[in-house]
Parts: structure tokens; C-alpha cells; sequence
């Protein structure tokens, strides 16, 4: 089989029709829409679920469940590789992170991501530590403390 060979199986294909091309192709004048009214036009029609004025199903219907989008906690996140720009035995928490640029803002608190290694010794104060995260930094010698 080569690539330059390969065809779509046979009537699989059909060529576009091209509409409104005069009354010989067939399908010419109105092309296929009537005359005059909404959908005649160009850029005509309704969008969807449009019921013409009537006040529209998806609005009718009640908001229905619950969402834990209002109630979640939303944390910053930073990767163990960010943490390497801290000097031997600093201790890290949110208000470092934010001073060294690290973060931007703090949210509901700090969590620590095991993307990267680590190389220094430091003590991380942070909401919530991955598995990973916490084994790199228990690794080479720092601490965490969960805030």
C-alpha cells in the first residue's frame, strides 16, 4: 500500500452543488430557499433553540444539582522546580513565594506539585503537598508543613 495510491472507496465522494448559479444549473433564482422571509436572507435564520419570541425551553426549565464550583477551594499551585531559586534552609511559605515572584496570588492557600527536582535543603509551609512533591523534598533532606 503507498500513500500516493490511496483513494476513498468508489461514491463516497460527491462534488459540492453549487446553488443559485442560474436558471440552467437546475437550481438558480432562489437557490433553494423560497421566496422572501427570515431564512431567504443572507445571514438569515434564528439561532438554536430560538422558538420566535416564545420564552425558550432551556429557560423554562429549573437549575437542577449541585455545582462544589462556589464552594471548592481553589489553590495556587507550585512545582518543586520553582522552589530551587530559595537559599539552603530558608523557610518557604506563601508570603516568600509571593515576595520572590514565585506566585501572584495566593488563593485558598498553596499547593505543591512534584514537577522538577530539588536541590536545596528548605522547609515548605504550604495548604496541601501531591505525594511526589513531598517525597523530593523529604528526599534531600527539607521538611513540609502542611499550614
Amino acid at each position: 500500500m503507498k500513500l500516493h495510491k490511496l483513494s476513498p472507496a468508489e461514491g463516497s465522494v460527491k462534488e459540492g452543488f453549487r446553488k443559485g448559479r442560474g436558471a440552467g444549473s437546475g437550481n438558480g433564482k432562489t437557490a433553494g430557499k423560497g421566496h422572501k422571509g427570515q431564512n431567504a436572507r443572507s445571514g438569515g435564520g434564528v439561532r438554536l433553540g430560538f422558538e420566535g419570541g416564545q420564552l425558550p425551553l432551556y429557560r423554562k426549565l429549573p437549575k437542577r444539582g449541585f455545582n462544589n464550583d462556589r464552594f471548592g477551594k481553589q489553590y495556587t499551585i507550585v512545582n518543586v522546580d520553582a522552589l530551587n531559586r530559595f537559599e539552603d534552609g530558608a523557610v518557604v511559605d506563601a508570603d516568600a513565594l509571593l515576595a520572590a515572584g514565585v506566585v501572584s496570588k495566593v488563593l485558598d492557600g498553596i499547593k505543591v506539585l512534584g514537577e522538577g527536582d530539588l536541590s536545596k535543603k528548605i522547609t515548605v509551609k504550604a495548604a496541601v503537598f501531591s505525594a511526589t512533591a513531598k517525597e523530593k523534598i523529604e528526599a534531600v533532606g527539607g521538611k513540609t508543613e502542611v499550614v
